[in-house]
């Protein structure tokens, strides 16, 4: 998080404070920033835009698209690592942190896509991932050689003469472990992911400094933030004491990612990065908050802490999936419990901090497949009454590529067709334990599996959806010839429009970045109903989360002034009673 230096506060206050506002909805708000005010696009390089016929998206390929990322109005990309990479997790285990991963092309292009953005007025977040490397890392490779190794220190290693380590989850292995034999120096080391992801050693000081010097290396190079990879998870207890379920139970809810991101240094160590490295900057720090709660997020991005400045949670995203199976949906979940989780997590940033908001990532299904419905009749209206849930709340949005134009999950009928590291180890856990493989493959198809959201970008109807003129990395989805980039431009009440207007409905209306929330009938089964207030500045905002008609009565339509944005043609208002088609979403501005 930026760190403001008294004398440049004083100077903001006392220039808001004495100019005259344009208007009452400008009147300055605490902390008004930047990154509190902008709409942040996610690219997954690998699927955006091939240039070089390898079937692998690259840095020029996002190059080649910058004037169209800029027509979306958004004003952050947030770049999934680029590193250099053996790739065993699609770049999240990088074995060269200032290197560029020759898949996506040099350094030289790099320089060329930050200059390019900076140009037209477009910011760019790396993401940072420092709780684990690559096992192909110079450091692990150090490591493993002796135990008297200078680098050695740099990971977490536990003698075998100690006996097996206790019990530590490893989220993509087979067999569940996190920690993994070594015959060379007769040890094991943690893993939380892959065994091709050794954890670092943050409570070494030596690694923390190798980590700094790195951020700023990028920093100085001239990149806007860090998007923050597991960032609760870095700090550890290193006697690795043995944690059962009851303990679990009791102190951490049940859940394994609570207990990882509760390490007993972690805001020291948070602390510091902000006082060596953030605090120099003009930039963004967003933790992905796994293991996050609400009674704990303040602790991340609570200005007066100084640590990070803003951070996103799981529990939305995790809301429908089934306990004890892989990423399995139910396909009822409940608005009313959706609506709640939102509304709790708007309530911890009502006075201190900043929270995001989002629906879909590189992690997660296709917004539309999960949230909404993918059907041809209903595919438009719920894709933009779904944009205009997260381009109207408080938080700042991140909005994943292909949402704009509502691409679809994958559907794949086959293990064969998948390449996600996690999916194929869950997988074979199944295949273990003599599970059914082919109910696991069908779940996946509108379930959690990764690979949904990182099918190749639908740019045309040409082959491979104009992604390669090679073999994608991921086949693309077939639906590529209804679903694209080029229909939608030409189309106006398209997916990709209704998106721009929206994205410039909330840049001109600041009562949607900053304005208070207020829920509206929480009960609700259909509709999710609320309002934004900034000074004198109202808007009602409508959404019917349903494949049918839906009304709610509302006193707040009686001060109806006008309608902002409606994905339908009209709305039916009869008295104090709205009645929403399928899917229909309305905003309204109220005196």
């Amino acid at each position: 998080m930026k760190k403001i230096i008294p004398l440049l506060l004083a100077f903001f206050m006392f220039s808001h404070c004495n100019k005259e506002p344009e208007n009452k909805a400008e009147i300055s708000v605490p902390s008004k920033t930047w990154w509190k005010e902008a709409v942040v696009y996610q690219i997954y390089p690998r699927s955006f835009k091939d240039t070089d016929g390898d079937g692998i998206g690259d840095i020029k390929g996002i190059i080649s698209k910058l004037d169209y990322i800029k027509s979306l109005g958004i004003d952050v990309v947030w770049l999934n690592p680029i590193y250099g990479s053996p790739n065993a997790d699609n770049g999240y285990d990088i074995s060269d942190y200032k290197g560029i991963m020759k898949e996506f092309g040099t350094m030289e292009d790099f320089d060329a896509l930050l200059k390019g953005m900076h140009e037209k007025g477009l910011k760019l977040v790396m993401d940072l991932v420092v709780n684990h490397t690559s096992d192909e890392h110079p450091w692990f490779k150090e490591s493993r050689k002796s135990r008297d190794n200078p680098y050695r220190d740099y990971y977490h290693w536990w003698p075998a003469e100690k006996g097996k380590p206790a019990f530590r989850p490893g989220a993509f292995e087979a067999d569940g472990s996190g920690w993994r034999f070594d015959s060379l120096t007769n040890a094991y080391y943690l893993h939380y992911f892959s065994y091709k992801q050794p954890d670092l050693n943050w409570e070494n000081p030596k690694v923390r400094h190798e980590i700094y010097d790195m951020m700023n290396w990028w920093l100085k190079k001239g990149i806007d933030g860090f998007r923050m990879d597991v960032i609760p998870f870095i700090a550890k207890d290193t006697t690795f004491p043995v944690i059962t379920q009851a303990d679990l139970d009791k102190n951490y809810h049940g859940r394994w990612d609570v207990y990882m991101a509760s390490g007993p240094h972690l805001h020291d160590y948070l602390k510091e990065m902000n006082s060596e490295v953030l605090s120099k900057y003009d930039c963004m720090s967003l933790a992905e908050g796994a293991g996050m709660l609400k009674s704990t997020a303040l602790n991340f991005v609570d200005e007066d802490r100084h640590e990070l400045n803003m951070g996103y949670h799981f529990d939305g995203v995790n809301l429908g999936y089934i306990p004890g199976h892989f990423k399995k949906m139910d396909p009822n979940w409940s608005l009313v419990e959706f609506k709640k989780i939102y509304s709790d997590w708007d309530a911890v940033y009502k006075d201190k901090g900043w929270g995001t908001i989002y629906l879909g990532n590189h992690d997660q299904p296709r917004m539309v497949s999960r949230w909404g419905n993918d059907t041809p009749k209903f595919r438009a209206y719920s894709s933009k009454m779904l944009t205009t849930f997260l381009l109207s709340m408080r938080g700042t949005p991140y909005y994943y590529y292909g949402d704009e134009i509502g691409m679809t999950n994958a559907y794949f009928d086959s293990i064969e067709d998948y390449r996600d590291i996690e999916t194929i180890a869950e997988y074979e856990k199944v295949k273990i334990a003599g599970g059914d493989l082919q109910q696991f493959i069908e779940d996946q198809k509108t379930g959690g599996a990764r690979d949904n959201g990182r099918t190749p970008m639908q740019w045309d109807t040409k082959a491979n959806a104009g992604f390669t003129t090679g073999t994608p990395w991921l086949s693309v989805n077939k639906n590529y010839n209804q679903v694209n980039v080029a229909s939608e431009n030409k189309t106006p009440n398209s997916i990709l429009n209704y998106f721009r207007k929206m994205v410039k409905l909330r840049k001109e209306n600041p009562v949607l970045i900053y304005g208070a929330y207020h829920l509206l009938q929480a009960e609700h089964p259909n509709i999710y109903a609320y309002t934004r207030i900034l000074n004198d500045k109202r808007m009602l905002i409508l959404l019917n989360f349903s494949d049918h008609n839906s009304n709610i009565n509302l006193k707040e339509i009686e001060t109806k002034e006008g309608t902002l944005i409606n994905n339908y043609e009209s709305v039916d208002i009869e008295n104090n009673k709205i009645n929403l088609l399928p899917y229909q979403a309305v905003i309204f501005s109220i005196k």
